[in-house]
């Protein structure tokens, strides 16, 4: 069984913006400015966007309401809805996206509402359990249970925001859907995870930091995304995911809004799209991301 939530890369939204064209601010999670994702984009204006960061979409969603101004930003799929009723998206137009019928994911709940395109889909991953295999058994890796077991006390790390904890807390209770769940779902999902947190050694901010907690074995399992065991493989640290434990793993579906008043250059806007949607594109992300 999977669970649609969103997860991806994140730091504190305090973190100082990458300055560089000012005709387009991208607000978005960090590691996202990659330039191999949008290369054509800096081949035809000479630089990147300008990119400022947030740590969740609840964070970058009052941000944008408190006034903050940007182009486009990068939810996902279950905070779509909410973001268009507030009236901070407005529509695309796929004329100007040579590539959009091939596009998968466009009908995702809430991204295309009355023929009214809200989101350009650009990124799909898992979120599940990743191990190391030299020190953890495969029973253990088997379950999501193993996350608050005693005997990995300090040796655990979970993503630090909300939306990934409680992918994992309604997973282990068996919830594979959490807009069906109720106040006593949230409620066991919470005690769960104040279990898990008496194992937690340290809360991951990015790919990277959880990358060197599991290379020096600092932590032994962790709640991680699916570049993680691709990244570390290639660097040969024997660390795998389990997507199919008793429980399940999580699946989400992330992508581009156009903001409303966005304060850039429409134009640049569709460059910026267009380049992360050629098949080069989408090669980088599957390869290099996992």
């Amino acid at each position: 069984m999977t669970v649609s939530m969103a997860t991806v890369l994140v730091l504190g939204v305090g973190q100082a913006a990458i300055a560089a064209d000012k005709d387009l601010v991208i607000f978005d999670w960090a590691g996202y400015e990659d330039e191999n994702f949008y290369q054509s984009y800096i081949d035809k204006h000479g630089d990147k966007p300008t990119y400022s960061f947030f740590s969740d979409e609840e964070e970058a969603f009052n941000k944008i309401r408190a006034g903050f101004k940007a182009d486009m930003a990068h939810p996902c799929s279950q905070s779509v809805n909410k973001w268009r009723d507030a009236g901070i998206i407005e529509p695309f137009d796929t004329s100007r996206m040579p590539e959009w019928g091939n596009i998968s994911f466009a009908d995702a709940e809430g991204f295309t509402v009355d023929g009214q395109v809200y989101v350009v889909p650009v990124d799909w991953g898992s979120t599940g359990l990743a191990y190391r295999t030299d020190l953890v058994s495969a029973a253990d890796a088997s379950t999501l249970q193993s996350f608050a077991d005693p005997k990995f006390q300090g040796r655990i790390s979970l993503p630090d925001n909300v939306d990934d904890a409680y992918a994992l807390g309604y997973l282990a209770l068996g919830i594979t859907d959490w807009n069906q769940s109720t106040d006593a779902d949230f409620d066991a999902a919470s005690d769960f995870l104040r279990k898990v947190h008496a194992n937690v050694r340290t809360y991951w901010a990015d790919g990277a930091e959880l990358s060197q907690l599991m290379a020096s074995g600092e932590v032994l399992i962790s709640w991680a995304w699916s570049e993680t065991p691709v990244t570390m493989q290639a660097d040969g640290h024997p660390v795998e995911m389990n997507l199919k434990t008793k429980e399940g793993s999580s699946t989400w579906v992330c992508g581009y809004v156009n903001l409303v008043d966005g304060p850039g250059s429409e134009d640049k806007m569709y460059d910026f799209i267009n380049a992360w949607l050629e098949p080069r594109s989408a090669e980088y992300i599957v390869t290099e991301w996992g």
